[in-house]
């Protein structure tokens, strides 16, 4: 059965074609088998398949077979890729600019989109979002936040409002806007298993 059209962006036929346009579109120097797909998106490899055989045939992925296996990546001769590009860069990229952002900030411990854009990610319905809601856990200097802020919000061409709390914080939840954070719709984007090195992979989510 068919999926619903993603909240964040309701022009893609379901959220496996815009996850799957993400993944390879905003990494176009990646290669990625079904598997892996499957894998990163918790989908069937079947379902996957059948999204990947749509987009190859569109002309917007390319396949090449290594052995057994079929490994797919965007296909940059498609004069339709740059600009979709550019539309997924300002409503899935995010998830990849915040973390090649606020990647090596010292002292940070875990970064947070929450609010509108983070609802819109999840599928929960409402309006477009107009800004980005990041948390920096930890004991970051604060002119750092703020400068992987604006470099952010260059990127996206829409405002980055970050904020900062200690680690504790999240342990505890005894802050309000901690609270409010984690009983609602977020993205956690970088954690420090991470490695922190800007790969943009969803590492962990909530729902409201």
């Amino acid at each position: 059965m068919r999926s619903e059209a993603p909240a964040l962006l309701p022009v893609f036929r379901s959220r496996l074609q815009a996850d799957v346009l993400a993944a390879t579109l905003l990494h176009p120097e990646r290669e990625y088998t079904i598997t892996d797909l499957a894998r990163r998106f918790n989908t069937p490899l079947t379902t996957v398949h059948g999204e990947v055989k749509r987009l190859t045939k569109a002309g917007l992925l390319s396949q090449r077979n290594v052995g057994r296996s079929a490994l797919v990546r965007a296909n940059p001769r498609n004069r339709l890729v740059q600009p979709l590009t550019q539309l997924l860069i300002l409503t899935w990229g995010p998830v990849q600019v915040v973390a090649e952002e606020f990647a090596n900030l010292d002292g940070a411990q875990q970064v947070v989109i929450f609010g509108s854009w983070a609802a819109r990610y999840l599928d929960v319905p409402g309006p477009a979002p107009n800004d980005l809601d990041v948390l920096v856990l930890g004991q970051p200097r604060r002119g750092a936040v703020y400068d992987a802020a604006d470099r952010a919000q260059h990127r996206l061409g829409m405002a980055v409002n970050p904020v900062i709390r200690p680690t504790s914080a999240w342990r505890e939840a005894d802050d309000p806007l901690v609270q409010q954070v984690r009983s609602s719709p977020h993205v956690v984007v970088l954690m420090p298993e991470d490695g922190t090195d800007g790969t943009a992979e969803v590492l962990g989510s909530g729902r409201a």
